[in-house]
């Protein structure tokens, strides 16, 4: 696990620039006509895509108003994590998990400040984000507990997803404050190395 700042392939460039004008569409037709009088026909129309194409970037209309990607873990991922790979100490392993995990394309710095903005004029969307993000921990929390019955561990797989969801939130945060250059994956080793330090500091590297 490592800081890394790749740049993105032509194809991941494409994805991103997609992903961003779907966004940016709903957002405009949120605004002048309202959530609930939007479609995500009509979402597709203004950017030129098919349905199909939608859904292969967000699993409702209202995840593309908050830019809620499909993140799921390559299943190799998922293979080697709860086998106990690939180091064998939880803490390392939660590192490569989440920078596989992480490195997706996200929004810009400007289309987050339109999220917050949407938000704030459809409340309902905040409960759609924290359905969301519960989701998210649930994956993890499940993930875990497939590792523990592989590899036996003391620790409490719910404990430790709530731990995992907060190193995410965390990489993102320093993501944000960095200037949202590449992906919030380069930021993962960091706090996983301070979490350790602050919950462990006779192991932390």
């Amino acid at each position: 696990m490592q800081r890394t700042d790749r740049a993105p392939g032509l194809r991941e460039r494409k994805k991103a620039q997609r992903r961003e004008a779907l966004v940016a569409a709903t957002h405009d037709l949120v605004r002048e006509r309202g959530l609930d009088n939007v479609t995500v026909d009509e979402i597709c129309a203004a950017v030129g895509v098919s349905t199909r194409t939608f859904f292969n970037y967000f699993p409702s209309k209202d995840d593309a108003v908050l830019g809620n990607s499909r993140q799921e873990i390559p299943d190799a991922a998922s293979l080697e994590f709860v086998q106990g790979g690939p180091t064998g100490d939880l803490v390392t392993d939660i590192g490569h998990l989440l920078v596989v995990a992480l490195d997706v394309p996200v929004l810009s710095t400007e289309r987050l400040a339109d999220v917050y903005d949407v938000v704030s004029r459809e409340p309902r969307l905040l409960a759609h984000q924290m359905a969301w993000m519960e989701q998210q921990r649930v994956t993890y929390q499940e993930l875990l507990e497939a590792r523990r019955d592989v590899v036996p561990s003391p620790h409490d797989p719910e404990l430790v997803a709530l731990v995992l969801t907060g190193l995410i939130r965390a990489a993102f945060t320093r993501w944000h404050h960095a200037g949202g250059n590449g992906p919030p994956s380069a930021f993962v080793a960091e706090v996983v190395a301070e979490c350790r330090a602050l919950l462990a500091p006779d192991q932390a590297p």
